[in-house]
């Protein structure tokens, strides 16, 4: 990340952390520099006129005041391809589409120049195993149970596909693992956690019911070492 980059992203980690603010040991961490250049980075900013305030003392940091905006980054055309390596790398993944459409407007608004670099960059990345079967289409309904948390109604088929049983459940989270993708929700029919795999999903509708978070350790316990949830910050 070069400098330019990095200063704007200082500022939305700390519009992200609110009146908290962030240390300056955090940021060097989170951009892995030392926390001198954190230091000068923040100077920068506040010579240029960003609102941002110091606190002294065991705890302290940064605080962005909660009015401050920033222009929007240029994207470039390796940070492009990088959406569009990751969203290829998992092309079932939950909320593809929505990715794909991101994609698409990052691309549309990004110069022409830069826009072709991208092609061309994504025509030299090839790829060839996926990390998880293809989602069927209903699955897109699963994705808004999840987001909007509320109960869904599944049409769930046994191992041999005969017989379908119709159960309510609470979305808590998706896995991919085994070479197929699974909803983890818990199920109102057994009274505990379940493991749905989506291609045995033959139905599902979704209710205007909200459901409260569910502690995942609790319901479903520890998931594997090597388990990872996507960080969006």
């Amino acid at each position: 990340m070069n400098r330019t980059d990095r200063l704007y992203a200082i500022v939305e980690q700390l519009r992200a952390a609110g009146p908290a603010g962030r240390t300056g040991r955090q940021l060097a961490q989170r951009f892995e520099v030392s926390e001198r250049t954190i230091k000068r980075d923040v100077t920068a900013l506040q010579d240029g006129g960003v609102p941002i305030w110091a606190q002294s003392g065991p705890g302290g940091g940064y605080v962005l005041d909660g009015g401050a905006t920033m222009p929007p980054l240029n994207i470039t055309a390796a940070e492009a391809t990088a959406i569009a390596l990751a969203l290829a790398a998992v092309p079932a993944l939950p909320f593809a589409p929505d990715g794909r459409s991101a994609l698409a407007k990052v691309l549309a608004a990004m110069p022409v120049t830069e826009r072709r670099r991208a092609r061309d960059l994504g025509s030299r990345l090839w790829m060839r195993r996926q990390i998880a079967d293809v989602r069927p289409a209903l699955a897109r309904t699963l994705d808004e149970a999840l987001r909007r948390r509320v109960v869904v109604v599944l049409d769930y088929v046994d191992r041999e596909g005969r017989t379908s049983t119709r159960r309510a459940v609470e979305p808590v989270v998706f896995a991919a693992t085994g070479g197929h993708w699974y909803l983890l929700a818990w199920c109102r029919t057994r009274r505990a956690g379940r493991w749905f795999r989506l291609d045995r999903v033959r139905g599902a509708t979704l209710t205007r019911e909200q459901v409260a978070p569910r502690d995942m350790v609790e319901t479903f316990g520890e998931p594997p070492a090597d388990a990872r949830p996507v960080h969006v910050d």
